[in-house]
């Protein structure tokens, strides 16, 4: 699973056969744009909504240091949205999206990951897209700060004695 990860002061999806149409919207917090692989597991979904959840992308106002609090601590939002096309692949000028998760296996991991993430976090801060929908993603990217996550390579930090956390 891949995530690509932006502070936002705020973001929309709207889709495009109605213009107008507001879906879903945050103020402050994240937008993450998820790829499903045709191999993700549960373990996949973990992974991804932990680290999102986790990532010291605000600073601190109360200490001045950056990078230094979560989505969470700020009690701001998570706008998810479903993007096949992380896993496309240039074959010549035409992309091939082959190893992303076929659409009827990816509409319920999907919906499965959206539930991971409201019940790890306020479940109405977290709002998402339509699957599968040609939508307008509109965001004011705060920062401008992206992050890239990718959970068949997760990264392991380790502790000052040497135990991976």
């Amino acid at each position: 699973m891949k995530a690509v990860v932006q502070r936002v002061a705020s973001a929309s999806v709207e889709p495009l056969q109605v213009e107008g149409r507001i879906v879903s919207e945050i103020g402050p917090g994240l937008l993450v744009l998820v790829g499903l692989h045709d191999s993700d597991i549960e373990s996949d979904a973990d992974y991804i909504c932990r680290k999102v959840l986790n990532m010291r992308l605000f600073p601190n106002e109360k200490t001045g240091k950056n990078w230094d609090q979560n989505v969470m601590q700020r009690n701001y939002s998570v706008l998810l949205v479903s993007q096949f096309t992380l896993y496309g692949i240039l074959k010549g000028n035409k992309p091939d999206f082959h190893v992303a998760m076929s659409p009827d296996r990816a509409k319920p991991f999907y919906a499965s990951l959206v539930d991971k993430f409201r019940t790890s976090y306020n479940p109405n801060a977290v709002k998402d897209g339509i699957f599968g929908a040609m939508m307008k993603v509109n965001l004011v990217n705060d920062g401008p700060v992206t992050m890239q996550l990718d959970s068949s390579q997760p990264t392991n930090s380790k502790t000052a004695n040497g135990a991976v956390e």
